[in-house]
């Protein structure tokens, strides 16, 4: 039976029932976020039999007065030392007909205090009983955190006729013998502490919501700690403490045991939730479950801590979102599939595999300029990738194994990352540039199993709790590791399944945290053969390789590949002097670089001698990508490197090249005649559509392809990723339909099927008159004279922005003018005139210009403007704030200043 939590306006007439929810010792004031109508009590028997009062929110009683009847019910259980508190927003983002019974459990939060401890076995069945008493008879989905996990494990199992799916958020059903408990559980269960931190005081309970970042509200942290405000209250979180099985003749380890081993054989949908930086359940919890559920879908939240989701509440959303489309019930999205098969969906598609290309062993493979010059030929290359991988294997590196490789580029990077294709492991790639916060979180993110990398590089994986073995590759260490394999006599795998995973690459994070993109050996090697048929890479040519995302893909097409002496991270080191070098090296007849790269490259080719720029001559190919690459920089770099025809291939880290044409072979007028920037026709094998924006700046789900409809850029290759890695929103986000991928880009395609790029999906200004594109009006300002860069960001609520202007004044090719008055530096006001023109060019409504001296850019590239830093700025320089050392912050962790540049189509 159950009774109704009391308002001002209902009492409680049976004198039994009071007494049972007196004796739960229900909160008499308000929660923030908890409706009191869904509080109850439930009578149910526990495992010995004895009835029991539970504490639950339910919003069963609702639907019922409604006459509504579940779709499904979502079972969520807590864990130490939280309460149903923690799925109030579950609750509130019910869809229509989903039923949420968020218990406490015995002893915890609201729910009766027993007195004696409770075992995990016991707790397990407290639960069936309370199900029982409830009536759930499915279908039903589990969701849990912390040590509920195991608990609704134990339901679930018991229960596989009800069970629909399961959720799980930071648990764990398994403690791994080689590593120590988490340090937090183990000075809780110290026997000199225990007491004083867990039930004593409320240490434990408090120190667990102290663990979120950001910061939770005060209230909200009270009201956590609430049903545990005195000793007595506290019992069930000491005896929860003492519970966990960690020794082997505990009362509670055959039972988890059970738990762990029959976790594997379920064979329902499963979604973990996992929030990376949880000093209680760490990586090594999350990959334990992925072997125990490997089709589970995942979802990590690189910034959250243990309450994943009240750190990152979003992710309510997200578990929402999966149990409607795994589960079903009202709103969920129906697949999309059109039936299109063939080159685009890579069934026919050409590949290269990623191997070592032998048919030319004495030729010069790599040469690696810097501190010195180092060079290798293919077949020593070769042979040194095939001893570096049995040297892997021996260290434990097995197929399918996930490694990080945190090496430089050059010789040795180029061996690491071969040596593990060779062995059927997955490369993981993020840039250094990414900034070390968002590296770790990338990189901890995957879950590598081994970490292959310089000295300094494994010191900061240890640092940062970047999970894995640890393999060293500077100090000697590669040569051991290669002399190790020489010596081995175990056999590398002889096939090696072209649908596997091969790599996980990082996006630039410049619009959100960066996302690992799965690409399988297929996909990797559809990509290096659409590289050599739509750019000529073959027999008889030589490759500059300074754009990171393609230094490594030379060995593989059988191109002799310099690295040239820079920053590959930073591409603005590339000078000159460093090209002549890299070019030189290898007789190089291709160059590609990023836009920066290039921009530094005419900057100081002033310096360059006579021969030196007789060395350039030679080079016939430059290609330039990873931001919109301006043709005057283009027609600048053909005055340095003569001989050279250009291609901006146009894509993103989920699928490079989709796009490509020279536009210094283009006639002005037509890179001039429509909005954005003109990027080229598709490539083949590659279908490219747009989802027309709607008044409210969101896409359609259908694709079109006539000319001139402005919408997000979706496209389609045999190339395209696979999936983004544990990040199961932005992939279904992104995958529709359903083996498209939507670029957030937008643009449109002109009369002739070439494609325009107009900004991001996410810069987009929804204006009280439509959406606003962003590059479209920075090309119209960027006329005005006296300008060397434009921006424009929207300021105010979504679907009523308001167009500011922020300006770099100044004149091209010379010293950036400075703001005077108290603003110097930091931004202020543009000048009556300067406004004037600025707001007649716009052709749109302008409510603001400001004008700055630079303009932060994204790490990756250092090309592409950070609008979300320029934004936060503009805003605050309208509304009075002080806003420079904010910036300058934001942009430590972001990017840098943008040297100043005109992007003209």
């Amino acid at each position: 039976m159950a009774v109704p939590h009391p308002s001002p306006t209902h009492r409680i007439e049976d004198p039994a029932r009071r007494a049972a929810h007196d004796r739960v010792g229900l909160p008499s004031a308000p929660l923030p976020g908890l409706e009191r109508d869904w509080s109850r009590v439930v009578l149910a028997r526990d495992a010995e039999g004895r009835t029991r009062r539970w504490h639950v929110l339910d919003n069963g009683p609702a639907l019922e007065a409604e006459g509504v009847e579940p779709v499904g019910t979502v079972l969520a259980v807590h864990g130490n030392p939280t309460w149903s508190y923690l799925w109030r927003r579950v609750l509130a983002q019910s869809p229509p007909g989903w039923r949420v019974v968020a218990v406490d459990q015995l002893g915890m939060g609201w729910s009766e205090r027993p007195g004696t401890p409770r075992t995990l076995g016991q707790r397990v069945a407290d639960l069936g009983g309370l199900t029982d008493a409830l009536g759930l008879t499915g279908p039903v989905v589990t969701l849990a955190h912390d040590w509920g996990g195991p608990v609704s494990l134990g339901w679930a199992l018991a229960h596989r006729k009800q069970l629909a799916a399961v959720v799980l958020t930071n648990t764990a059903v398994h403690q791994p013998v080689e590593h120590a408990a988490p340090a937090v559980i183990r000075l809780a269960r110290a026997p000199m502490l225990l007491a004083q931190v867990c039930r004593t005081t409320p240490a434990f309970v408090r120190a667990t919501t102290a663990l979120s970042r950001p910061a939770l509200a005060r209230d909200v942290r009270d009201a956590f700690a609430a049903p545990y405000a005195s000793a007595a209250r506290r019992d069930a979180v000491a005896d929860f403490v003492r519970d966990i099985p960690f020794d082997p003749d505990h009362p509670s380890r055959r039972t988890l045991d059970d738990i762990a081993a029959g976790t594997a054989t379920l064979d329902v949908p499963a979604l973990l939730v996992w929030g990376t930086r949880d000093p209680v359940f760490s990586q090594r919890y999350l990959e334990d479950l992925l072997r125990r559920l490997p089709h589970a879908d995942v979802q990590v939240y690189p910034t959250a801590s243990h309450l994943v989701l009240e750190d990152s509440p979003e992710g309510v959303g997200v578990v929402w979102d999966w149990v409607r489309r795994r589960v079903g019930g009202d709103g969920a999205r129906a697949s999309h599939d059109d039936g299109a098969e063939g080159t685009a969906q890579g069934g026919s598609a050409a590949v290269v595999p990623v191997r070592v290309d032998t048919s030319r062993p004495d030729e010069v493979a790599i040469v690696e300029l810097g501190e010195g010059e180092r060079r290798v030929t293919f077949g020593e290359l070769d042979e040194r990738v095939d001893a570096v991988a049995r040297g892997l294997a021996a260290r434990g590196v097995q197929p399918g194994d996930r490694v990080a490789v945190l090496v430089p580029p050059g010789v040795d990077l180029t061996t690491v990352v071969y040596a593990v294709w060779r062995l059927g492991a997955v490369v993981v790639v993020a840039d250094a540039g990414l900034g070390l916060r968002r590296l770790a979180a990338a990189l901890s993110g995957a879950g590598p199993a081994h970490v292959v990398g310089i000295g300094r590089a494994l010191a900061l994986a240890a640092a940062t709790r970047v999970p894995g073995s640890r393999i060293r590759t500077d100090g000697g260490g590669l040569d051991a590791l290669a002399d190790e394999g020489r010596g081995g006599t175990g056999p590398l795998p002889d096939r090696l399944d072209d649908e596997a995973d091969g790599a996980i690459l990082f996006t630039s994070g410049a619009t959100g945290p960066p996302k690992g993109v799965v690409y399988t050996r297929r996909g990797l090697g559809a990509q290096v053969a659409l590289l050599r048929e739509t750019f000529g890479f073959g027999p008889g040519e030589r490759f500059v390789a300074a754009f990171a995302p393609f230094a490594l893909y030379g060995p593989a097409l059988g191109l002799p590949s310099a690295v040239p002496d820079m920053d590959v991270t930073a591409p603005h080191t590339l000078t000159a002097t460093g090209l002549v070098e890299a070019v030189a090296a290898v007789d190089a007849t291709m160059v590609f670089a990023a836009p920066a790269a290039l921009r530094n490259v005419v900057a100081t080719a002033g310096s360059l001698t006579a021969d030196q720029r007789g060395v350039l001559g030679g080079v016939r190919l430059v290609l330039s990508a990873g931001a919109p690459v301006p043709p005057d920089l283009l027609r600048e770099v053909q005055e340095v490197l003569p001989g050279a025809q250009t291609q901006t291939p146009y894509g993103m880290t989920e699928a490079l090249p989709v796009a490509t044409h020279d536009p210094t072979a283009t006639a002005t007028d037509e890179l001039t005649a429509q909005d954005g920037v003109c990027v080229g026709r598709p490539v083949p094998g590659v279908e490219v559509g747009v989802a027309a924006l709607g008044p409210d700046g969101i896409p359609a789900e259908e694709l079109g392809t006539g000319p001139g409809v402005v919408g997000e850029i979706v496209v389609r290759g045999p190339h395209v990723k696979d999936r983004y890695d544990r990040r199961w929103a932005a992939q279904e986000h992104s995958d529709r339909p359903t083996g498209w991928h939507r670029t957030g880009d937008v643009g449109h395609l002109d009369e002739d099927g070439r494609l325009w790029v107009e900004g991001r999906l996410a810069h987009v200004l929804t204006t009280a008159d439509g959406p606003v594109t962003p590059y479209p009006v920075e090309d119209r300002v960027r006329e005005v004279p006296g300008l060397v860069d434009v921006a424009v960001v929207g300021v105010g609520p979504i679907g009523a922005q308001l167009v500011v202007l922020v300006l770099v004044p100044g004149h091209r090719g010379g010293p950036l003018a400075r703001v005077t008055g108290a603003a110097a530096g930091a931004g202020a006001l543009a000048g009556p005139d300067l406004a004037a023109r600025a707001r007649a060019a716009a052709g749109v409504p302008v409510a603001a210009v400001l004008v700055r001296d630079w303009l932060p850019v994204d790490v990756r590239h250092a090309s592409k403007v950070d609008r979300g830093a320029l934004a936060d700025w503009a805003e605050g320089i309208l509304h009075g704030r002080r806003t420079t050392d904010r910036l300058r912050d934001v942009l430590a962790g972001r990017g840098r200043a943008r040297a100043p540049r005109r992007r003209s189509r």
